[in-house]
């Protein structure tokens, strides 16, 4: 099966840390207005933060398009978090490639001025709310057709693990550091 993504992933986290930030540059300032937050141009990323959508118009694209995923779940937790429960629950594993995860162009921008890794936003930071879904290869040509739907990569076999091969081609393994709702504390 191909593994695929939709929308671009790491901006909810990157609205996040624009807010924490901001939050932190004017604790202790006064409510007369002499704080002003530094939020011009990256709108778009507070929105992915503060106005999650859910992706109801990809179910819409798919089925117009004659595609049928095999399995599907919303990237709530981060991309690596929701891979792993994928595979975990099909007995599969996976291999993505870091030069096909979709980031937005200000996402990016924004982690280099925090020194942050735009990669681990996207893989770990959650909230984005767009879909992580896996489908037959049959289904190749229909699904590069569709607009704001990624190929990331494609599952394996279960010993293969759940893998990210790099720009040169190292490989990986993929932790999951987004949030675990049942974690035991061991």
């Amino acid at each position: 099966d191909l593994i695929c993504v939709t929308g671009n992933l790491g901006t909810a986290y990157m609205g996040l840390q624009l807010l924490e930030r901001e939050r932190i540059a004017n604790k202790g300032k006064t409510q007369s207005g002499d704080a002003i937050p530094a939020f011009e141009g990256r709108e778009y990323l507070l929105e992915r933060q503060l106005k999650p959508e859910p992706r109801r118009d990809i179910i819409d694209k798919l089925r117009e398009a004659g595609i049928r995923p095999t399995a599907m779940m919303d990237i709530s937790d981060g991309l690596s978090s929701e891979l792993k429960h994928i595979c975990q629950q099909s007995n599969v594993g996976c291999c993505i490639y870091e030069d096909k995860i979709p980031i937005d162009f200000t996402a990016a921008e924004v982690a280099e001025e925090m020194n942050l890794n735009i990669l681990t936003c996207a893989l770990n930071g959650g909230e984005d709310y767009e879909l992580l879904f896996t489908c037959n290869l049959k289904d190749y040509e229909k699904l590069i057709a569709l607009d704001d739907i990624y190929l990331v990569g494609h599952i394996t076999k279960p010993e293969y693990g759940t893998m990210l091969v790099g720009r040169n081609g190292e490989e990986i393994a993929l932790q999951a550091q987004g949030w675990q709702a049942f974690k035991e504390n061991v």
